[in-house]
């Protein structure tokens, strides 16, 4: 269910996704609540881009570190590509 950042307080949340369309974003909440999920949505900037690279505005997904591999989980039944650190 989506959270407000008061909600978590001062827990460090883990990044799920970052959608850079409204209806990606959209259906990723739909996925998260039918999951039972509880995810923080805030807005931020990336840079996108492979020849036009630029600087772009994405809903980025949080949750709890305890729910992470549950949500990446439901995100990968959903269709999507749970965001990793690269190392």
């Amino acid at each position: 269910m989506l959270r407000t950042a008061d909600f978590f307080g001062d827990i460090d949340l883990d990044l799920l996704f970052i959608a850079a369309r409204l209806k990606e974003a959209q259906r990723l909440e739909g996925v998260l609540d039918e999951a039972g999920i509880d995810y923080l949505i805030e807005t931020d900037t990336y840079r996108g881009g492979f020849i036009f690279v630029s600087e772009r505005v994405g809903a980025f997904f949080y949750c709890r570190e305890q729910d992470t591999e549950r949500a990446r989980a439901a995100m990968r039944e959903g269709g999507f590509k749970p965001y990793t650190v690269k190392e």
